[in-house]
């Protein structure tokens, strides 16, 4: 199997997100990359890569309808159900998925060979995530305009 984690994707602008030692109960690692965006449309679309054996992204849910392509890799997902059971979901590289709003609270990451995906996220109200503590409740929302603040703020 080809190594997923690569250079493949040089030339992209990737932004790496890791936490801070006991910031959070799981071990956030993850790079992005924002494609395009049209905030008066409600429309973002990135790229998202997990190294091999790497971290987390956000606990979160999608607010947002969104459009997943798993270009390399497996993207591997842990999500709540509404009786708190977890289902976990694998999807492998050419996998397609398009999940309504508010779709399930979910943590994700990358398989043994690590994960780069696309995401295409489309807001109405411009609420692209929630965010969610260890208990799954709701901390806090990340806009379009959030979310482009962070990327050009890097």
């Amino acid at each position: 199997m080809k190594t997923v984690y690569s250079d493949e994707f040089h030339s992209v602008d990737w932004h790496h997100i890791t936490d801070a030692p006991g910031e959070v109960d799981y071990h956030l690692d993850y790079e992005y990359s924002v494609l395009g965006y049209d905030t008066d449309a409600g429309q973002l679309d990135m790229l998202m890569r997990f190294r091999p054996e790497g971290g987390y992204c956000e606990r979160h849910s999608h607010v947002a309808a969104t459009t997943t392509l798993i270009l390399t890799g497996e993207q591997h997902l842990e999500e709540i159900q509404l009786d708190g059971s977890t289902q976990t979901i694998v999807r492998p590289t050419g996998a397609y998925a398009i999940s309504p709003p508010d779709a399930q609270p979910h943590m994700e990451t990358g398989g043994p060979e690590g994960c780069t995906l696309l995401l295409s996220l489309k807001a109405d109200q411009g609420v692209l995530f929630a965010v969610y503590d260890k208990a799954f409740q709701r901390k806090a929302v990340v806009t379009i305009e959030d979310f482009i603040q962070r990327w050009e703020s890097r």
